[in-house]
């Protein structure tokens, strides 16, 4: 692609704005020296980071890489035996603090096959580097005192010097000896010596050596003979603390020359996320999408947006290319959006080449191609820079000499700028050399004859951009496989040209004309007529969908209700039972306890009577549970009207009023109601009294099975209250059939035990008993087996 292409296509303005997303001097340099590649998979590998970059934004927020310096030439200098400085110390840890916080970053990520993941997972943190140049180096000119032990003694020493020395010349300055022969009443420094002002008359009355003179010269900045040798002092210690800086330094510097390879890496990896994440940011501005790729020619553009255009007016076209035709031919008035069609298919190009997503929507298909070609230059460049008829050919004659199978050719206006007749015949050739070479060809025109020549050759196709002839303003809508009108009549008449002149204009106008026109606009009423029905019946599927979502949510309504009505009878049903059976349980206690002095023949007779109670509620849960036991016969097959059918959910019996309909649905009447009901759901009257009396039965027992426990707990009661617990449970054991279950009393003194022991013995129901063994409860518990 040459750069003049890559400038009309505006392929610079994107990338300037990518290059403004980054956070570093690096991942900038990489943005503005982005290039269209030709290479499929790489392309692909590139398209594939930009959007694992975007999943990650979407996930975690924009990654901790902050604006990391170009450290490469730091470490060879390091690697050289050099010193670094603290600049370039504070560089290197800021990198190592930026990788660290990306590994992070990343380490709690989901997506266990994001290439953005794997790429992270190269960084390698050096945190005890990272911590002690932290720690050592305040600023670009300030080491901290704690940065080695004898640093930190160097500078208490010169701290205690200096003030020893600021106190001895207070003392001066205090002094009212001195008060005469000193300038003002402050100690300054000179020369890193400290010094006092004296007036320049009184000089020879302090002795000591003169460092400065002030600008007026009536003052002269003395140094004391008597705290002389102490600045010597600290000057020698300022040297040493200059070695020891340098020594740290030094060895800070032999750190990063050891660990240079992993430097070098986190800071290429680093800047290369920089910029991923950029091209993931520029995605997320422009909502785009990764679109596919393939080298077939074949290009599919759905809802695609000018990426420079404003996002509140722009237009998405939608556009296709390669598969029916290779040559799209573009038609329509002026500032209709042909251009932008242009620029937008061109464009969207270069950016998938380079990584980049577009703004389209899913499922939008793009070429590679190995070049680009463009000539787009008039008053609708963005750029308004105008082209003349030659420069024109110059470009097209330049095209002409390197396009091939794998080019994308872009005109725009072909032919125009000279003789309309001469010009329309030039384009149709310009056209079919191209198209014979087997370039993929966009070209904007207002010639009829392009549109007769697209219209009538096979790998050609028209295309038009909309326009509104009442409201004299182009709608930006592309409508491929329509040539479009000039429209200049309409336009003319609509802003007020006398109807004489519009009509003698059309007399001029050839019959070939005049039919071609005529055909076009009944082309275009027909279009209309048939995208107007179009979205009525679009409007008309909604609404039948609509309408059987709410059918279909009324009726999980309606079965949803009825269920927790029965569910409801059942629970109360239910409840009166129990309260039967506590009732008849408390009598039978009371016969008992009022039958002790009886004989055992009256108080088997009242046995009898507890056990016959027992099975008549038995019986009323059997019936109770018939509504709910799922009947395993079929469906009846062939189902007549006047049949008498069992509707399982309503446990009830209707009349069959219809055949079964396609859905599955019969039209039953049950008592005075009339409903649909699911095949699925009805039994013929007769099978139900040949299976009724077998599920009642099985319900029978399984029922009061839910209520029969295989062990009953007594511990912390005496032994009278556990006696009734467990002579309630043989009964109950008895009517469900069971013949075994475990007592757990648990050992303590054994009291409670020997007294169940004691009653088991007089209670005629019990077989046998035996006291539990390993892995039952030991002594704990009592195992009894009934009769």
């Amino acid at each position: 692609m040459t750069e003049k292409v890559l400038h009309v296509l505006e392929y610079d303005t994107i990338i300037s704005r990518l290059a403004d997303l980054t956070t570093s001097e690096l991942a900038k340099e990489k943005a503005l020296n982005l290039k269209p590649s030709t290479d499929i998979e790489l392309i692909e590998r590139h398209l594939i980071e930009t959007m694992d970059a975007q999943t990650l934004i979407f996930q975690k927020g924009l990654p901790p890489i902050s604006s990391i310096k170009n450290i490469e030439n730091a470490v060879l200098r390091a690697e050289r035996g050099g010193v670094l400085s603290f600049l370039e110390l504070i560089n290197i840890a800021h990198l190592l603090k930026s990788a660290r916080r990306t590994i992070d970053y990343a380490s709690y990520s989901e997506e266990s096959d994001n290439v953005i993941c794997n790429m992270i997972s190269n960084l390698i943190a050096i945190r005890g580097l990272e911590e002690r140049i932290c720690r050592a180096i305040i600023s670009e000119e300030e080491m901290a005192d704690d940065a080695s032990p004898r640093l930190f003694d160097i500078r208490r020493q010169i701290q205690s010097r200096q003030l020893a020395i600021k106190d001895k010349l207070n003392d001066i300055i205090r002094s009212s000896k001195y008060s005469k022969i000193i300038q003002e009443p402050v100690v300054t420094m000179r020369s890193d010596r400290y010094c006092i002002p004296v007036k320049i008359e009184h000089r020879s009355e302090l002795s000591g050596i003169v460092h400065d003179t002030s600008s007026s010269g009536q003052t002269l900045f003395v140094e004391p003979a008597f705290v002389v040798e102490e600045n010597n002092k600290i000057r020698e210690l300022r040297v040493q603390e200059n070695e020891e800086i340098q020594r740290i330094l030094y060895e800070f510097s032999q750190e990063v020359a050891e660990n240079s390879p992993n430097l070098i890496n986190n800071m290429e990896i680093l800047a290369y996320l920089d910029f991923t994440f950029a091209k993931a940011r520029l995605a997320n501005d422009m909502k785009a999408v990764k679109p596919r790729i393939n080298d077939k020619g074949c290009i599919n553009i759905i809802n695609g947006r000018h990426p420079l255009i404003d996002k509140k007016i722009v237009v998405p076209i939608s556009i296709h290319l390669g598969k029916d035709f290779d040559t799209l031919v573009i038609t329509g008035p002026n500032t209709g959006g042909k251009t932008v069609t242009l620029k937008t298919v061109g464009l969207f190009t270069l950016m998938m080449q380079a990584g980049l997503m577009i703004p389209a929507d899913e499922g939008s298909t793009l070429c590679v191609f190995e070049r680009v070609f463009a000539d787009i230059g008039d008053e609708q460049s963005i750029e308004q820079s105008l082209s003349t008829f030659s420069s024109h050919m110059k470009n097209i004659v330049e095209i002409l000499n390197k396009c091939d199978e794998r080019s994308l050719v872009l005109f725009d206006e072909l032919g125009a700028g000279t003789d309309p007749t001469e010009g329309s015949a030039l384009a149709m050739s310009i056209l079919e050399c191209v198209h014979q070479r087997g370039a993929r060809t966009i070209a904007t025109t207002h010639y009829s004859e392009l549109k007769i020549f697209a219209q009538t050759n096979k790998g050609y196709a028209n295309a038009s951009c909309e326009f509104d002839v009442n409201s004299l303003r182009p709608t930006y809508r592309l409508l491929i496989g329509v040539p479009g009108k000039s429209n200049a009549f309409a336009i003319s008449k609509r802003i007020g040209l006398d109807d004489k002149i519009i009509e003698r204009a059309k007399e001029f106008l050839t019959s070939e004309d005049i039919r071609f026109e005529d055909m076009l606009l009944s082309i275009e009423t027909n279009r209309k007529i048939i995208e107007e029905d179009k979205y009525e019946i679009q409007r008309l599927k909604n609404e039948v969908k609509r309408l059987e979502r709410e059918i279909s949510q009324e009726k999980e309504n309606i079965v949803k209700t009825k269920n927790e009505i029965l569910s409801k009878a059942r629970y109360e049903a239910r409840e009166i039972l129990n309260r039967a059976r506590i009732t008849s349980d408390r009598l039978l206690e009371d016969i008992r306890k009022a039958s002790k002095d009886i004989e055992k023949d009256s108080l088997r007779k009242a046995e009898n009577l507890r056990t016959s109670l027992v099975e008549l509620q038995n019986e009323l849960e059997g019936s109770l549970e018939v509504s709910i036991v799922r009947d395993e016969s079929e469906p009846p097959d062939n189902l007549r009207e006047g049949d008498t059918v069992r509707i399982l959910s309503l446990n009830n019996t209707g009349t069959v009023l219809s055949t079964p309909y396609r859905d599955g649905k019969v039209y039953v009447q049950v008592g005075i109601m009339k409903v649909f009901v699911p095949l699925e759901d009805l039994r013929l009257a007769e099978e139900k009294k040949k299976k009724e009396k077998p599920t009642i039965s099985r319900s029978n027992v399984s029922t009061k099975s839910l209520y029969i426990k295989s062990e009953i707990d007594v511990r912390g009661l005496t032994v009278d209250e556990a006696t009734d617990i467990i002579d309630k449970h043989i009964d109950n054991a008895l009517v469900a059939n069971q013949k075994q279950f475990s007592i757990i009393h648990g050992k303590g003194t054994g009291a409670l035990r020997r007294g169940i022991h004691k009653y088991l013995e007089t209670n005629s129901n019990v077989k046998s008993w035996r006291l539990g063994v390993f892995g039952e409860g030991d002594t704990g518990v009592t195992v009894v087996t009934l009769n």
